[in-house]
């Protein structure tokens, strides 16, 4: 029961780059994904709020779609937060869909490019660079890291 918090901007595609591009880099991290098949995925990304989950998936190939098993609740809808949270809303949406599903003692990651999303040096935060979203090099190192896990 281990659970990838996937960021879309930035680590699918650049942020900011033309629509054109959206998911650009979503064949590497399929590849990625494929390596450590014990993997479930939530969608943290802020396309959660326009687009329907199953909408979503739709982007996805048909085996990496079926590993993606929910999304998370948006920061104004939490109902309790720690107060350590409180100043980072990424991780405080991720703490409590683990919380709601009975995954907190089991392994997590999120695959990020806003490092002040999350606590200061957040050892489940996967940090992707905004500029290009996920490269080559990063997917290894996912690989190595979801796989230490």
């Amino acid at each position: 029961m281990k659970t990838l918090f996937l960021d879309f901007d930035g680590v699918l595609h650049p942020e900011h780059c033309h629509e054109s591009r959206h998911f650009c880099c979503l064949p590497l991290f399929e590849n990625a994904l494929r390596s450590v098949p014990d993997w479930d995925v939530v969608i943290s990304s802020t396309w959660r709020l326009q687009i329907p989950l199953e909408s979503l998936r739709s982007r996805f190939s048909p085996d990496v779609a079926h590993r993606i098993i929910g999304v998370t609740t948006p920061f104004s809808r939490l109902e309790s937060i720690p107060d350590s949270l409180q100043a980072f809303e990424r991780e405080a949406e991720c703490d409590a869909w683990l919380r709601a599903n009975d995954r907190v003692v089991f392994p997590w990651l999120a695959i990020d490019d806003r490092s002040w999303l999350y606590r200061p040096f957040n050892r489940s935060l996967f940090l992707v660079d905004g500029k290009t979203g996920l490269t080559a090099a990063d997917t290894q190192a996912l690989i190595d890291r979801l796989s230490s896990l």
